[in-house]
Order: C-alpha cells, then sequence, then structure tokens
C-alpha cells in the first residue's frame, strides 16, 4: 500500500499541494492505532505527521490473542506511544502489560494529559491490584483519569495531582479508607465519578473544587457518605444508607438512590438553588424523605419513586401528605413525577381537608402519576381533579396503570373511571 503522495495527484488532485499544516490538522484527528498505522504506511509525509497526534487510542481488538501472549502488544504498544512525541491522551482498552505502564508513562509524561485504562484487560490482571498505579505519578501534568476493573484495596502512592481536575473509576472492588485517600491526593478533581463499585464502610470525600460527583456503590449493605464540596452542583449518590452533606447551597441537581436496604437518614442543609430531586428506593424512612423534602422547597423538577417506609425490616405506607400543604411548600415545582406509594399519601381522606377557592399550584406543568392500585379510588379520583382544576398552568397529565396488583372488578372499575376521567380533560390528560 505504500506509495508517493504525488502519485495519487492528477491535475488539481496531487496531495502534495495541500499545506502541511492542513495534513496535520487532518491526521490529528486520527486516534484509533489501527487508522494510524494504515496512515503511516501511506508515504513519508503521512507517516512524518504521526509524532504530531494529540491522541491514541488503542480497542479491545487492537492485537490478536498470538501477539498479546507473546508480548507482541506490549512492544507494539511501546513503540508506537515513543513515535507520538506530543501524545496528549492516550485510552488502552486492550490486554496489556502492568509492568510496562511505568514506561510508557514516563516516556510521555510531560505532554500527556488524559489517561484511561481498562484494568479488567490486562495481561497480567494480578498486577492490576498492586502498586503498579503507583506510576500514575509519573504523568504531573495529567488533568483527566479514567480507570476500569481496577482492584483499590489500597490507595496508591500518587502524592499529590494537583492538575487533576476529572477521576472517574468504574466497576471495581474498593476499601473506604482508600476511597478517601485516593480522593485527598486529588485536591482539585471537579468532577469525580465512581461508578458500579463495591464498597462498604464509611466514605468521606473532601474537595473545594468539586462541581459534579456520581457514586454508584453497589451491594445491600450498610455504607455512609460525608461528603463536604463547598462548590458542588450536581450530585448522584446510589447505594448509601447514611449520606450526609456539607456545603450544598450551590446544588442544581440531587438523585439519591438504593435498589436494596433501607436509606436511614440524609442531611443535606437549605438547598435554595436545587432545580432537581429524585429520590428512588425500596424503603426510605419517613424521616430521611420529609428532611429532604423540606430542604428543597425550591425545586422544580421532582422525581418520586419510593416504594415503601419504614424504619425496620417491616415496610410501611407514606403517612397521609396534606395536599395543599405539599404544594404550598413547593411552590415552584413545575415537572413532578410521582409513584404510586407517594400518590397514594396524597390521597388520602385528609389530604384534601385544607382545599378552598384560594389555594393554587403556580407553577405545575407536567404530571406523571403511577398507579398501581385501585384501593381508595374514590379519593385517587378525587385528587386528579383536584390536580388538574388547581394548576393554573398544567399541560400535561401522563397517567401511568402499572402491575394493578388487585387483578378483580374493582380494577375495572377503577380503570373505567380514570378513562371517563381522561375523556373529560382530554386536552391535557392521557394514560399509559
Amino acid at each position: 500500500m505504500a506509495m508517493e503522495c504525488d502519485d495519487w495527484g492528477d491535475g488539481g488532485g496531487d496531495m502534495n499541494a495541500v499545506p502541511d499544516g492542513v495534513v496535520q490538522h487532518i491526521l490529528s484527528m486520527l486516534s484509533n492505532v489501527r487508522d494510524v498505522a494504515a496512515c503511516a504506511c501511506v508515504c513519508r509525509r503521512w507517516r512524518d505527521c504521526v509524532p504530531y497526534l494529540p491522541a491514541l487510542f488503542f480497542p479491545r481488538n487492537a492485537f490478536d490473542a498470538a501477539a498479546v501472549g507473546g508480548g507482541a502488544a506490549d512492544e507494539a504498544i511501546g513503540r508506537m506511544v515513543a513515535a507520538v512525541s506530543r501524545l496528549r491522551e492516550l485510552v488502552i482498552y486492550c490486554p496489556f502489560s502492568m509492568a510496562r505502564l511505568p514506561a510508557w508513562l514516563a516516556m510521555r509524561s510531560a505532554s500527556l494529559r488524559v489517561l484511561e485504562l481498562r484494568m479488567d484487560a490486562a495481561a497480567d490482571k494480578e498486577a492490576a491490584g498492586g502498586g503498579h498505579l503507583d506510576c500514575v505519578a509519573l504523568a504531573t501534568g495529567l488533568e483527566e483519569l479514567r480507570l476500569w476493573g481496577v482492584l483499590m484495596t489500597n490507595a496508591p502512592a500518587w502524592g499529590r495531582l494537583q492538575q487533576l481536575r476529572v477521576l472517574e473509576i468504574v466497576g471495581a472492588p474498593l476499601r473506604d479508607t482508600a476511597i478517601t485517600e485516593t480522593v485527598a491526593a486529588c485536591p482539585n478533581l471537579t468532577d469525580l465519578s465512581l461508578l458500579g463499585c463495591d464498597c462498604s464502610g464509611d466514605v468521606s470525600i473532601q474537595l473545594s473544587m468539586l462541581q459534579r460527583c456520581r457514586l454508584d456503590f453497589l451491594g445491600g449493605g450498610n455504607c455512609s457518605l460525608l461528603l463536604s464540596a463547598p462548590r458542588l452542583e450536581s450530585l448522584e449518590a446510589q447505594g448509601f444508607t447514611w449520606i450526609s452533606l456539607r456545603g450544598g447551597h450551590n446544588l442544581r441537581r440531587l438523585s439519591i438512590a438504593k435498589s436494596t436496604g433501607r436509606v436511614y437518614k440524609v442531611d443535606t442543609g437549605r438547598l435554595p438553588d436545587l432545580e432537581y430531586l429524585s429520590l428512588r428506593g425500596v424503603q426510605w424512612s419517613w424521616a430521611a424523605v420529609s428532611s429532604v423534602l423540606q430542604c428543597a422547597s425550591e425545586v422544580k423538577h421532582l422525581v418520586m419513586k419510593i416504594e415503601f417506609c419504614g424504619d425496620f425490616d417491616v415496610l410501611q405506607p407514606f403517612p397521609e401528605i396534606d395536599l395543599v400543604d405539599f404544594f404550598n411548600g413547593h411552590p415552584k415545582i413545575t415537572k413532578f413525577e410521582i409513584h404510586g406509594a407517594m400518590f397514594a399519601a396524597l390521597c388520602q381522606k385528609n389530604s384534601l381537608k385544607n382545599l378552598d377557592s384560594r389555594f393554587c399550584i403556580p407553577c405545575l406543568e407536567e404530571l406523571l402519576i403511577t398507579v398501581r392500585s385501585p384501593l381508595n379510588a374514590e379519593q385517587k379520583l378525587s385528587t386528579l381533579e383536584s390536580l388538574v382544576k388547581y394548576s393554573v398552568k398544567l399541560q400535561s397529565m401522563v397517567i401511568r396503570i402499572s402491575q394493578m396488583k388487585n387483578c378483580h372488578d374493582a380494577a375495572d372499575d377503577f380503570f373505567e373511571e380514570i378513562c371517563k376521567f381522561k375523556y373529560i380533560n382530554y386536552r391535557k390528560v392521557r394514560i399509559e
């Protein structure tokens, strides 16, 4: 395939007529090593652009099994890293030897800014949990670091990565002390993601520059979170039993979920700028639910998908919630997604006792209501009618009939009444 660039030329199509800067710019858009290798074989002029490539991406299938097993893959990675003298981004998804990583990082320590490694693909998996991650400290100018499948039972010896802004760890068994010490080594993080990680114990994170945080922890055990981040704007926390947030006054998005086990306590402090709040899980203590709702009085988009309340093993329904008090306490809600338990709590006998002609829901525009039982049908219909009547800006109400448990005549009658309600308010109401 090798040829001179001017062999392509015929008239105005001569590649030699293209300025060097344009050629370098076009080739700089390549990162996949297979594409880079193919272009380097075209002609010397293209090969001379390789040192100026900003990124190298080694996909999972970059090398065959024979190359990986015989060490040829590591040699090829080393040659390409050595050839790209201005390398800013290095992404390795294919199997590689952890023992060779320090040499590669040392070669490009001055220019490297982004590093992403799939540790679960490392050819020597036993070393993936050892001290080979210590070599990340060689890249002193690193700004973004992403690690997949790393075993982090002890914090790596990184010293202080002052330039690191983004840290993402995916699918890793972690110890709580390792998390605390690793994060402390990156004091200027603005983005932190620990996704699909297995951890229990007390996780403490203190980052003065943090703006976005995603913590997705697996397992049904008890895990607590103490997060201090005065500039935090977005927080997603999954899998924690206790959550304490300090300095969340700038928070705009908050999502808390726990798919197994219970959420006992959530302490956030007042959240005056919160725009989006999502609470999900099988069981929360009512104290935790009410605490978050009181602190988020200015929220605009609220998602409530909690199945049960209760502080112990006994699953309990939500207590009664006064509809008037709730919307008076959250006057800025524009979009509200209500799961069956929350909707049932708003539909209790005394929930509508404070309704009068002066009451209105001023900002509500979209409602999504999930109904899972025909019980208390009269009160539920009355609540639906009230929501339509008093929501002066309502544009859309979606009623989602999901897993109706009581499959008998009562369910049929209830659904018939829902259909009548939808027909009367056809401009705003629809059924899923």
